[in-house]
């Protein structure tokens, strides 16, 4: 939650993590009061999609790159309807943006929405901390708001904890959508004319995900986080897909239901990101939070069923607990993790054996980059095609 006023660039800011720790630096955005996790985000690039990313719901993102906002603002590359990001910090922002596509600055952008942020941190030394102490709670206070440490401390302690919330209802759409496919030519084809239907459950989709399914001649239907079974299957999907999202997949009971309900129907099925850790869940794996994540467009992932090693997106804090060295055995036939981080080891995709349905841990719709793993929309199709078959 945010509180702001118009500020200016050289209004003081405050920093204040969970542990104690303060940072002090200069307001950027709006000006108030903003609370969240604190990640750490390790893209050179793309901090448009980053903001605007529903996975960031409740998160203050730290930008590790050193200099942001470049590029301004464009009104074509928001990854949804408004920033989710909670705050922002950044260490050098861009004093003039240059691009033909911008429209306005970062830091105007950030006060049309009332995104609290701070610049002129040591983000370097705070990303170290994070990486060694863990992400963690913090406020980032500005103008009025600053106060005294200690009472900022005991403001930031109050907030609520990132483990064990419930947020993709939050952030999903609240009726249900059609992305039409599109054609050869790129536009869109009637509705019910397309090769393949997919019911795509919106746990904090990503605009991008349902355009790259558009381009492969797929309808997507975009149900609400709370869709039942028989609401994915009133759509009378070829394949179902399950997005990206925030919070504690231990508490995303609903969509575990659902899901075991597409396993058992045998659809094919794709799930990214928060979909991951649910299939996990699905097929009876447990998950875990990881102590600082992974987040960026820099991350190396291996897909272990071709030995190719890709450079991906990711935004995810928590991860799913399966065995990475056999194949196990789960009430929906024999599944094996598929995608590991090369950084880590963390699981970063599953795949069943004896029926169609996979999923990873990271972004392939590669919004803002890179395209590595472009290829598993075209392997959701495989799927599909067989099953029709």
């Amino acid at each position: 939650m945010t509180t702001s006023t118009k500020g200016a660039v050289k209004t003081p800011a405050v920093l204040v993590l969970e542990d104690g720790r303060v940072f002090r630096g200069r307001a950027y955005g709006a000006v108030g009061e903003a609370f969240g996790e604190a990640v750490f985000s390790t893209g050179m690039t793309g901090y448009q999609e980053t903001l605007t990313d529903p996975s960031y719901h409740r998160q203050v993102v730290v930008m590790t790159a050193p200099h942001v906002g470049n590029t301004g603002v464009n009104d074509e590359d928001p990854e949804s309807q408004r920033i989710w990001v909670a705050g922002y910090v950044v260490r050098d922002p861009a004093r003039v943006p240059s691009n033909w596509r911008s429209r306005r600055s970062l830091d105007e952008e950030l006060r049309r929405q009332d995104v609290v942020g701070i610049s002129g941190v040591d983000t370097r030394a705070l990303t170290r901390h994070l990486r060694e102490r863990g992400a963690m709670r913090v406020g980032v206070f500005s103008g009025d708001a600053i106060a005294a440490d200690a009472e900022l401390l005991a403001k930031v302690q109050a907030q609520p904890q990132m483990k064990g919330a419930n947020l993709s209802a939050e952030v999903a759409t609240k009726e249900t959508y059609v992305v039409p496919a599109l054609g050869p030519d790129g536009e869109a084809l009637p509705l019910g004319t397309a090769k393949f239907t997919v019911a795509a459950v919106d746990l904090g989709i990503k605009g991008m995900t349902p355009h790259r399914m558009a381009e492969r001649g797929i309808e997507v239907h975009v149900l609400p986080a709370t869709a039942t079974a028989e609401d994915v299957y009133a759509v009378d999907p070829d394949g179902v897909f399950f997005s990206n999202g925030p919070g504690d997949p231990a508490t995303a009971d609903g969509p575990v239901a659902v899901m075991q309900e597409v396993l058992k129907r045998r659809t094919p099925l794709f799930g990214i990101c928060f979909g991951n850790q649910i299939l996990g869940r699905a097929l009876g794996f447990g998950t875990y939070k990881l102590k600082y994540g992974h987040r960026g467009i820099n991350q190396p992932v291996q897909d272990r069923t071709t030995g190719k090693v890709e450079v991906t997106a990711h935004n995810h804090g928590f991860a799913v607990d399966a065995p990475l060295d056999k194949v196990s055995d789960t009430p929906f036939g024999r599944a094996e993790v598929s995608h590991v981080c090369l950084n880590d080891q963390v699981v970063e995709g599953l795949q069943l054996l004896d029926q169609p349905a996979f999923s990873v841990q990271y972004h392939p719709e590669a919004a803002a980059g890179p395209h590595d793993a472009a290829y598993l929309f075209d392997r959701f199709v495989s799927l599909m095609e067989g099953q029709r078959a």
